[in-house]
């Protein structure tokens, strides 16, 4: 990237060397532009979905129906940000993908097979289709809505059973202490 005739790297957000289509366990993160509060809110510990939320949800929850290698563990749609853990287990070789299509992709078809890449990764297949298409539907209810997404994803290769039982814990619990979240605005550090 050129700014000012001054190159710029962009940090690598991945594992280096590492195949993110490799079965396994992934905790994901994924936020809001500007941590902006579109999903909902928070009230007593309970997370209440807004219009839009509840549209990142039903996306969520439909991931597996388009990439065939992919359950989904536990997530939690938060105003601002989402945490899953996704699983990946080569049963099947068949996958159709979420939302990128090619060009000549007919509105009321349906979805194309797609072979995914190894190089480019599995994990971030899923997260850019999800986006793409939330967005879409986002801009689609809402007459051209400006709803974004930030940049990129967290992501976290769970290595073993405690550190999955962790994660499961945190994103179940990360409602009730919202108060002390990173993401919640009123604590904004990024």
């Amino acid at each position: 990237m050129y700014r000012n005739n001054i190159i710029h790297k962009r940090k690598l957000n991945r594992l280096k060397d590492y195949n993110y289509s490799t079965e396994g366990y992934y905790y994901i993160t994924i936020c809001t532009n500007a941590m902006v509060e579109w999903f909902g809110k928070i009230v007593k510990g309970e997370v209440i979905l807004s219009k839009l939320g509840k549209t990142a949800y039903k996306q969520w929850l439909v991931i597996p129906n388009y990439y065939k290698e992919v359950y989904m563990d536990e997530f939690v749609i938060m105003p601002n940000h989402i945490h899953s853990i996704i699983i990946i287990n080569h049963s099947s070789l068949k996958r159709t993908e979420h939302c990128s299509v090619p060009t000549n992709y007919i509105e009321h078809s349906s979805l194309p097979v797609i072979n995914i890449n190894r190089h480019f990764g599995l994990v971030s297949k899923i997260i850019k289709s999800f986006k793409k298409i939330v967005k879409k539907d986002i801009k689609k209810q809402c007459n051209n809505f400006d709803f974004q997404w930030q940049r990129s994803f967290y992501d976290h290769i769970i290595r073993n059973d405690k550190s999955l039982q962790t994660i499961r814990k945190y994103i179940i619990d990360n409602p009730l202490k919202w108060e002390l979240d990173e993401y919640n605005p009123l604590n904004a550090k990024y």
